[in-house]
């Protein structure tokens, strides 16, 4: 991307950046005419310095001299209220900016489609949502009212200058755009490397998110060198990235700290030969090199404030990358139904997207119809597109072609909110939030009585577990329920698909992960889940299929066999050797 490219894009990012302002406007307007008065206070020192020095003093006027002294104390102490306002308010309206930009961006992942997250590391979304939006919190609050009140200080320095010699002011006015464009490169190399020091700080976080995850795992297999490896290696990348960052930066703050101090060292010759030469006074000259010392403060104050810039630039880009990912589909014009009858797949074929483009074909012309209130299995080997199936009918990912209907209506017909408060799903992998039992079973159906949750925890008979708890139902369940065994998480998994009360259930290798004691009694509770509702089973075990009335045998995305449990044992095929293998018969 070229320098002009990038400052048009950035150019196009003012105007949304801005837009965030809105709601705040009358905070952002306080802090602007704050900032606007701390300049005007400043301007005042060097001219009555001026005054003293050259009329006051040889004057011997002490009334005068008194009564500015008085003026410049209620100045500074005018200076000091509009400070505090300018710092806490203006903080305030940082923080403000950025809850409204984390909501913002917060609820527009949770409407990203799933392919986003088989792309995206959590650790480098976690990276977008926390470490990018505090820096563009500074740059809300810093970024408007430094780059204010550094250009109201600058053309006012500019202005007194001109008032003390034209002359003067003419060499001060000819040396800054040397200054402005060094500034100009150097930032465009800046940025370029802050850019990918963000990127690699990103992955950090996805490295750390992932190694804390399963540091079970790792101290289980002793992979601790494992896992530091990994992370050094990466940590390694980060370090290098933001070096190069670094030697950017450095290299702009260098190069402006050397034309401050050379505008020093003009302002000190040029005056000093002025005043040699009595073109000015001492009082002139004294005014003089204040007001260059004014003219520099913001101009330091313009150096740090594009490294924050860059960061709150490169925050804000990323943020707005994020919000412009298109969310899941919904369909322009949705339907209201029930959804309760059948559920029929259609000729359906889906492939997962991957990075670069490309299209793993998965299913492949999948065709079979699930009767209302009957249960269909899912069987056969590993990949073969199983689990794809039980997430085409959620719409977790939009089918590529052929039709998937409940009842007669499309499922891409309604609302995904429609959609999915029909439908429950019991996977193997287990999902508890921090939070409580109460908590998780109450997850999705908050509405629900204490009564109907109770119910519902004893017919997943968990109830009798849980009131030998100290704290009962507000017991703690840990992150990700890690203080329970992994039949207690699967029972409080099935309570809430009871509390919930769907019409269709998808249970997706729901016990594969249990014992066979622990499968046994949970698998009774799963059978009165799924009396009366349309239920859709994956499964490994085929002894907890048995009892289906539609068995399907999927392989390589096609239907292989298709039966009961008697008549595809009777058949010979696959599922007949993968019962014998399990049974060995």
């Amino acid at each position: 991307m070229t320098a002009r490219t990038r400052g048009g894009e950035v150019m196009k990012l003012i105007p949304r950046f801005f837009s965030y302002y809105r709601p705040h406007r009358r905070l952002f307007i306080l802090d602007l005419i704050c900032s606007f008065l701390i300049s005007v206070c400043n301007m005042f020192y060097p001219m009555i310095a001026r005054n003293i020095m050259n009329d006051y003093v040889p004057n011997q006027n002490l009334r005068l001299l008194v009564v500015w002294a008085i003026v410049m104390a209620a100045i500074y102490a005018v200076k000091s209220v509009l400070t505090y306002i300018v710092g806490y308010w203006g903080h305030v309206l940082g923080v403000r900016i950025q809850g409204d930009m984390r909501r913002a961006l917060f609820r527009h992942i949770e409407t990203l489609p799933f392919s986003y997250f088989d792309e995206n590391k959590t650790g480098g979304i976690m990276s977008r949502i926390v470490n990018d939006l505090f820096e563009v919190s500074e740059l809300a609050h810093h970024g408007p009212e430094d780059l204010f009140n550094s250009l109201i200080s600058v053309v006012g320095a500019l202005v007194m200058l001109c008032l003390i010699n034209p002359w003067l002011a003419l060499i001060v006015l000819i040396y800054i755009p040397f200054m402005l464009f060094f500034a100009i490169k150097a930032r465009d190399r800046m940025n370029r490397a802050f850019d990918e020091s963000r990127k690699k700080i990103a992955e950090v976080n996805a490295e750390i998110e992932s190694s804390v995850s399963g540091v079970r795992i790792t101290k289980a297999y002793n992979a601790e060198a494992t896992e530091t490896k990994k992370f050094d290696a990466v940590n390694a990348r980060f370090k290098k990235a933001r070096s190069d960052s670094y030697r950017a930066m450095g290299m702009f703050q260098g190069g402006m700290s050397a034309f401050n101090d050379f505008l020093y060292l003009i302002a000190l010759v040029a005056g000093g030969l002025l005043f040699y030469k009595g073109v000015i006074s001492g009082a002139d000259f004294t005014a003089f090199i204040l007001y260059v010392t004014m003219l520099l403060t913001p101009l330091r104050t313009l150096v740090t404030l594009f490294e924050q810039i860059q960061d709150g630039i490169t925050g804000f880009r990323r943020f707005c990358d994020l919000m412009d990912r298109p969310p899941e589909y919904e369909p322009e014009h949705p339907v209201e139904s029930d959804l309760d009858g059948d559920i029929v797949f259609d000729d359906v074929t889906f492939g997962y997207k991957n990075a670069e483009g490309g299209d793993t074909e998965v299913l492949k012309g999948i065709s079979f119809t699930v009767k209302k209130g009957e249960t269909v299995a899912l069987v056969g080997s590993s990949g073969g597109g199983k689990t794809t199936i039980c997430h085409l009918l959620p719409r977790f990912y939009l089918r590529d072609g052929g039709a998937i209907s409940i009842g007669g209506t499309d499922i891409n017909d309604v609302t995904s909110e429609l959609l999915r408060s029909k439908i429950a799903v019991v996977a193997q992998d287990v999902f508890l939030f921090a939070g409580s039992i109460r908590d998780n079973i109450l997850y999705g159906s908050p509405d629900k009585s204490e009564a109907e949750m109770v119910m519902a925890a004893k017919r997943a008979n968990i109830h009798d577990y849980v009131m030998t708890l100290p704290n009962g139902y507000d017991t703690e369940v840990g992150e990700r329920g890690v203080r329970l065994s992994g039949g207690q998480k699967q029972r409080i998994s099935i309570a809430r698909a009871f509390l919930k009360d769907p019409p269709v259930l998808i249970l997706d290798e729901a016990t594969s992960a249990l014992d066979n004691m622990t499968e046994m009694q949970i698998q009774s509770a799963l059978s009165e889940l799924s009396e009366g509702r349309t239920t859709l089973v994956v499964a490994h075990r085929l002894s907890t299929v048995k009892n289906a009335d539609e068995i399907l045998v999927v392989t390589d995305g096609n239907i292989s066999e298709r039966g009961t449990h008697d008549e595809l044992v009777a058949l010979g095929g696959l599922y007949a050797e993968l019962y014998r293998y399990q049974f060995r018969e």
